[in-house]
């Protein structure tokens, strides 16, 4: 509901809450790059790619508001309201955001503090790391007779759950499970999975900086991942994957056949 005094000035800008993609600048969204050419002000994450920057106007203020694990350059809050100034001050804004704003992107919570206020927000999905990391790498995250669910978890939320619920029917899943933002906690993870029951030779990929040149797959059980992930140097970002759709990587592998990417390497390489 709307505060008294929240009604919409004439001369209010608009926010556009825009999915940047996964990290490759190609996957940007048509809709996306107009919104970041016609803005007067850009709001950009840390995950994304800084291509996406030259769409803007020579005269637009671009302002990183990047958050990483432990180095946050604004707090949420903080950037909430810088949005609502800039908007209030007759500008178009666009929020840039790493992936799709509504998939594990704080997009809710930034489009309710501007709608609350009388500011008009216009959401512009992205292409989400969830599916296209992994098709990056060469896995589908569905496949018929194979895969017939999703289900999608960050490594934060895993490890701040409470109870044996919740890891028993995460470790139930019998389709994919895809784990963003888990690499810093892997070990504990997938421990704490097995131990609720997932096999440890369920088939597991940890695919770092996907869709880029640099993307780096290492595929191995689950019981072993984390080991290889260890041994590999995997950096973050880094997406998990885990289920039988994994053992697909080899025969559909394709992007690591460019000349700009990193050639995957068998999980015998670091645990042989």
């Amino acid at each position: 509901m709307m505060r008294k005094g929240d009604k919409t000035r004439p001369d209010t800008g608009t926010v556009w809450l825009v999915g940047a993609g996964p990290g490759d600048p190609g996957l940007l969204t048509i809709k996306g790059r107009d919104c970041i050419a016609t803005a007067d002000v850009v709001f950009y994450d840390a995950l994304v790619h800084n291509d996406l920057l030259a769409y803007a106007r020579s005269e637009c203020e671009r302002k990183f508001v990047g958050k990483k694990a432990g180095a946050h350059a604004f707090t949420q809050a903080r950037i909430n309201a810088m949005l609502a100034e800039r908007a209030r001050a007759g500008k178009k804004v666009c929020r840039l955001k790493g992936g799709d704003p509504f998939v594990f992107g704080r997009g809710g919570e930034e489009a309710l503090y501007l709608r609350r206020r009388g500011i008009p927000v216009i959401i512009v999905p992205g292409v989400s790391a969830v599916i296209a990391v992994p098709a990056y790498a060469g896995i589908p995250v569905t496949h018929r007779g194979c895969a017939d669910s999703l289900r999608v978890v960050t490594g934060h939320e895993m490890l701040a759950a409470d109870g044996r619920g919740y890891w028993r029917e995460a470790s139930s899943e019998r389709g994919t499970l895809v784990v963003l933002m888990g690499l810093n906690n892997l070990a504990e993870i997938t421990a704490r999975l097995i131990k609720h029951g997932m096999p440890g030779e369920r088939p597991a990929a940890l695919i770092s900086n996907g869709t880029l040149p640099g993307q780096h797959v290492v595929a191995a059980p689950l019981g072993v991942i984390a080991q290889c992930a260890r041994q590999a140097r995997m950096e973050t970002p880094a997406t998990l994957i885990i289920g039988e759709t994994v053992r697909l990587q080899n025969a559909l592998a394709w992007f690591q056949a460019s000349a700009s990417a990193t050639p995957a390497k068998a999980a015998e390489e670091y645990c042989g």
